[in-house]
C-alpha cells in the first residue's frame, strides 16, 4: 500500500509492508530520491529480567551515494560513530513508548538504501521507524514524528536541508509524540562575521520560541500519521509482565525499616547505595521468612518506597537526599595542568563526579577522516572529543571495553557544547579526551567544564568559557520541583532530565529525555532559567581557575604559517613529492600545503626546526640551489670526526661532519643530553642512498 503524505515541508512517500513482509512491521519511505526502510522483529519468549530487551540498529549502506567502501574489506563492517549516534537518537524517541512489563526481545533496523545530499536522514529515519512500530501491533499510543529547526537570518526554519542547515546558526532536532515532546538535541552552530568569529549561542527565550515551532510540527505530523496508518496496525499477542505491588509488604517496610531505607539513600555512591538496599532485602527474607514474601518482591517493594521518599522529600519538604537546596550545585574544586607532559589538563570535580580532560594539538594528519554518506569526498575531523567510561568510577568491577553508545552520545554532547566557542580558524587539531574518574550524576556536563578549561590550560584562545548542568523535574499531582545539578539517584527517579551547557549569555547545547510526556512551556522556560543561574555559579568558578593556569609552553607544538607564490608550490613538492619528503626528514617538521592559497603550515616541537625549515622552502622559491644533493664520495667508513651538533630530534641528533655535511647519530646511542652547538665525536659507520649514520668514537 502506497501512501504519499504532504507534511512540514517534505513530500513523504510510504510503502507498508511492500518488502521484508515476514518482520512484524516493515515500512519503506521515500523522500527526495533518499529511501529508508525501516523493520521491526520480536521475539516470541519474554526474558526473565525485568528489562525492556530493545535493541536499534542504524545502518548506512554504501551503495546509496554510489560509493564502494573505503578500506582493505569492500563491504560494511562494524557501524561508524555516526551510524551508532543516529541508532541512539531513534533509540531515545522510541524507547518510552513501550508499556511497562514488556519483556520481548524486539529489534528495530533503520536501513538507508539510497541517498541524496539534501535529505535529512535522521528525520526521515526516525519517521519511517515510527511508523513501522506503530503498525506492527506492539501497544503504542501513536505515533512518533521527528523535526529539525534551524535558524537563518533571525528566523526559524522547519525541516531545512543540508544546504540551509550549513547557513545556520541552530541545529535543533526534536521529536515527540502529539502534544508531548520526548527527545531534545540542540547545538548552536559558530559563524563567521565580517572576519570574526562569534558564538551564536540561543538565550532562554530564543530556545523556547524553537521549541514550540517544533512542538506544532510535532503535534500535525503525530495526528496525520495516526489517521493514516491506523487500519495497518496488526493485532498480536501481547502479555505485559504485571507490576508487583503488595500493599501489604509496602506497610511493613515503610513501618519497620524506613530509617534503614533513608540510610541507604544517603549513600551516595550508586554502588554504595545498591549493597545498602540488597542488605535490607536480606534481613527482612531471613527476619520474615515465614510470611512467604520473595526477595524480588521484597526488592521491588524496597525500591518503590525509596523512590517515594526521595520525591516526597523533595516536592514536599524541600530537601534533597544530600541536604542541598533544590537550586544548589555541588561544592566544585578545579585543578589545571597536573599532568606536566600532556598539552593541557584540567581535573573538575564536582561533589562525587570527576572528570579529567586532556587536550591534545596536532597538525593537519592528526584530523580525524570520516566518511559521510552524503558528501562525495571525506571531510577531515579538526575537534574532537571522545568520553570514557571505566566500570571503577561507579564502583563496579568491570572490563574496560571499547567506547559503547552512551560514551560515543556524551562525547558527542561535550563536542557540540564546546565547538562553538573554537575559532574555526585556529591552525591545530585538538582532541580532548574526558576520563571519568568518579561518577554520581552528570559526567557529560562535568566533561565540558573540564573540556572548556582543559584547552586553556593547552594555550588555545577559546571565544568563551562554556559550562554545563545537568537538571532535573519531579512532579506530582499539582506540584512539581526543578532541581540543579542533579545526582544519579535524582536522575533515576526523576521525571525528566536535561543538560544545559553554554556561556554567560546563552545556550550552546541542550540535550533532553522526558519521561513524562508532555510538559507546561512556562515550567521549562523556569528550568531553563534555574539551570542558567547555575551555569553562571560555575563560570565564576571556573573563570577564577582560568585567571592561574601556567601553559605549558616548553611542551606544546609549534607552528609557522606563511604565504608563498603559488607558482613555486611545485618547486617545494618536488618530482613525486620528493623535495618536500626531504624537508620533512631534515628538518623534522610537518608542513601542510594550501595551493590556492601559497600557504605553507609548519609544524614542529622544535622552534629552530621550523625556522630551518621555513628558511629552506624561501631558498627554493628565491631560486637558491637546494643543499640536499651534496658530493659524499670523500666519505669512508669508520672515518672519525669531532663534529658540531646541528639539530636535535626525536629520533637523534645530525653532527655537521665537514663541508656542511650531517650525519644521523640515532637516538638509541646518545647517552647523555645534547644540544645544539655541542662538539661531540663520532665515526661513520653507514653509508647509504645518499646518507650517513654516525656512532659515538671511543675517547
Amino acid at each position: 500500500m502506497q501512501y504519499n503524505i504532504q507534511i512540514n515541508k517534505n513530500l513523504e512517500t510510504f510503502y507498508i509492508d511492500k518488502v521484508a513482509r515476514q518482520a512484524l512491521g516493515s515500512v519503506l519511505l521515500q523522500v527526495g530520491k533518499s529511501v529508508v526502510l525501516a523493520t521491526i522483529a520480536k521475539e516470541d519468549k519474554k526474558v526473565e529480567e525485568d528489562f525492556l530487551p530493545l535493541t536499534v540498529q542504524y545502518i548506512e549502506k554504501a551503495y546509496a551515494a554510489g560509493k564502494i567502501p573505503g578500506g582493505y574489506v569492500k563491504r560494511e563492517t562494524k557501524p561508524s560513530d555516526i551510524e551508532t549516534l543516529n541508532a541512539r537518537i531513534i533509540d531515545r524517541s522510541l524507547r518510552p513508548l513501550f508499556p511497562k512489563g514488556y519483556l520481548y526481545p524486539t529489534q528495530i533496523t533503520v536501513m538507508i538504501l539510497s541517498a541524496d545530499c539534501e535529505t535529512d536522514l535522521q528525520v526521515i529515519s526516525l519517521n519511517a521507524a515510527s511508523i513501522a512500530l506503530y503498525i506492527s501491533g506492539i501497544p503504542i499510543k501513536a505515533p512518533v514524528c521527528g523535526v529539525r529547526i534551524a535558524k537563518i537570518n533571525e528566523e526559524f526554519i522547519l525541516n531545512p536541508n543540508n544546504q540551509e542547515l550549513q547557513k545556520s546558526s541552530l541545529d535543533l532536532y526534536v521529536s515527540g509524540v502529539k502534544d508531548e515532546l520526548l527527545m531534545i538535541e540542540m547545538r548552536a552552530l559558530p559563524s563567521k562575521d565580517n572576519d570574526t568569529q562569534k558564538m551564536n549561542e540561543l538565550s532562554e527565550d530564543e530556545t523556547i520560541k524553537a521549541l514550540e515551532m517544533a512542538q506544532q510540527a510535532i503535534y500535525e505530523a503525530s495526528c496525520i500519521y495516526e489517521k493514516t496508518f491506523a487500519k495497518h496496525k496488526k493485532e498480536i499477542d501481547i502479555e505485559l509482565k504485571e507490576q508487583i505491588e503488595n500493599n501489604e509488604l509496602f506497610e511493613f517496610i515503610e513501618k519497620n525499616y524506613l530509617n534503614d531505607i533513608k540510610n541507604a539513600i544517603n549513600q551516595m555512591a550508586k554502588s554504595e547505595r545498591a549493597s545498602e538496599l540488597d542488605k535490607i532485602s536480606q534481613k527482612i527474607l531471613n527476619f520474615h521468612s515465614n510470611e512467604g514474601w520473595s526477595q524480588e518482591e521484597i526488592l521491588n517493594t524496597l525500591f518503590l518506597i525509596k523512590r517515594k521518599i526521595i520525591r516526597e522529600q523533595i516536592i514536599y519538604e524541600r530537601k534533597r537526599a544530600d541536604g542541598r537546596a533544590l537550586n544548589e550545585v555541588r561544592p566544585i574544586d578545579i585543578e589545571t595542568n597536573i599532568l606536566p607532559n600532556a598539552h593541557g589538563s584540567c581535573l573538575f570535580t564536582r561533589g562525587q563526579t570527576q572528570a579529567l580532560v586532556v587536550a591534545t594539538l596536532g597538525n593537519d594528519n592528526d584530523a580525524q577522516m570520516i566518511d559521510l554518506l552524503t558528501e562525495k569526498n571525506p571531510i577531515n575531523e579538526r575537534f574532537m572529543v571522545n568520553y570514557n567510561f571505566p566500570g571503577f568510577s561507579v564502583g563496579e568491577a568491570s572490563p574496560i571495553k571499547a567506547p559503547g553508545r552512551r560514551e560515543l552520545g556524551h562525547g558527542n554532547l561535550a563536542k557540540r557544547a564546546l565547538y562553538p566557542s573554537i575559532d574555526e580558524d585556529y591552525p591545530y587539531v585538538i582532541r580532548l579526551v574526558s576520563e571519568i574518574l568518579e561518577s554520581n550524576g552528570s559526567s557529560s556536563m562535568a566533561s565540558v567544564c573540564g573540556g572548556s578549561l582543559a584547552l586553556r590550560a593547552a594555550g588555545v584562545q577559546s571565544i568563551d568559557l562554556i559550562a554545563g548542568v545537568a537538571m532535573g523535574l519531579i512532579f506530582e499531582k499539582d506540584k512539581y520541583a526543578i532541581l540543579t545539578d542533579i545526582m544519579g539517584l535524582e536522575d533515576h527517579d526523576g521525571d525528566m532530565d536535561f543538560k544545559v551547557a553554554g556561556n554567560k549569555d546563552g545556550i550552546t547545547a541542550l540535550q533532553m529525555d522526558i519521561k513524562l510526556g508532555g510538559i507546561n512551556k512556562e515550567i521549562l522556560k523556569e528550568a531553563l532559567m534555574q539551570a542558567k543561574e547555575a551555569r553562571i555559579h560555575i563560570l565564576n568558578i571556573m573563570q577564577k581557575a582560568n585567571e592561574n593556569i601556567i601553559v605549558n609552553e616548553e611542551i606544546l607544538p609549534k607552528l609557522e604559517l606563511f604565504k608563498i607564490d603559488p607558482s613555486k608550490i611545485v618547486d617545494i613538492i618536488g618530482q613525486g613529492g620528493k623535495t618536500i619528503k626531504e624537508i620533512v626528514e631534515k628538518f623534522d617538521v610537518c608542513i601542510d600545503i594550501d595551493r590556492e592559497k601559497g600557504e605553507i603550515k609548519i609544524a614542529s616541537n622544535n622552534n629552530e626546526c621550523i625556522k630551518l625549515a621555513k628558511e629552506y622552502i624561501l631558498n627554493i622559491t628565491k631560486g637558491k640551489k637546494k643543499e640536499t644533493l651534496k658530493d659524499i664520495s670523500e666519505f669512508e667508513l669508520h672515518q672519525e670526526f669531532t663534529g658540531i651538533v646541528k639539530k636535535v630530534t626525536s629520533f637523534g641528533a645530525f653532527i655537521e661532519l665537514k663541508n656542511g655535511i650531517d650525519g644521523l647519530l640515532h637516538s638509541s646511542k646518545i647517552k647523555s643530553t645534547l644540544n645544539i652547538g655541542d662538539e661531540i665525536k663520532v665515526k661513520i659507520n653507514e653509508i647509504k642512498n645518499g646518507k650517513i649514520s654516525v656512532d659515538l668514537a671511543n675517547e
